[in-house]
């Protein structure tokens, strides 16, 4: 099996339930679920006019290679609706790569360790609550010191589903 750590998430329409959806799409495509972070909440990164996005982390493992992973995860997003319209943009779902095995991988279409850890809280937060002690086999650093070096300032907080979710 391959240990690896998906980054889900969404801003658009019910997000909770598309997170949700996600986690049961992955699982019926034989990757196997471990753990999962909390929900965190953050605005828009890069297109900041658009609604905020709920992220959560999966720790997974699966027989699958990375190159059938990313296939998979294309599949599940589109069949969610996914639209890839514009960069940044709006999204039912998207599901990235993190981190696979601890490898690197650098080929056409697939860059893991995903290219913008380091540089989006959105994703070390939920990533440290996980594993803060991973190494990151591109940059040399654990999950907590990117976290520290980090210098995106978009607030990410922990959503509480029990006050926040629309009915």
């Amino acid at each position: 099996m391959n240990p690896a750590y998906l980054l889900i998430g969404g801003n658009i329409g019910d997000r909770l339930y598309y997170l949700d959806k996600a986690c049961t799409n992955i699982e019926q495509h034989n990757i196997k679920i471990f753990r999962k972070s909390s929900i965190y909440e953050t605005a828009a990164w890069g297109n900041k006019a658009q609604s905020a996005f709920l992220n959560q982390v999966l720790e997974i493992s699966t027989q699958k290679t990375a190159s059938e992973l990313l296939n998979e995860i294309l599949s599940i997003e589109q069949d969610m609706g996914r639209k890839r319209l514009e960069k940044n943009g709006a999204r039912t779902i998207d599901i990235d790569i993190l981190y696979f095995k601890g490898e690197v991988v650098n080929v056409p279409g697939l860059k893991i360790p995903h290219e913008r850890i380091a540089f989006r809280k959105f994703v070390l937060i939920p990533m440290n609550e996980l594993q803060p002690d991973l190494l990151d086999p591109a940059r040399g650093k654990t999950i907590n010191q990117l976290l520290m070096d980090c210098e995106d300032n978009l607030d990410v907080s922990v959503y509480n589903q029990n006050t926040q979710r629309k009915k």
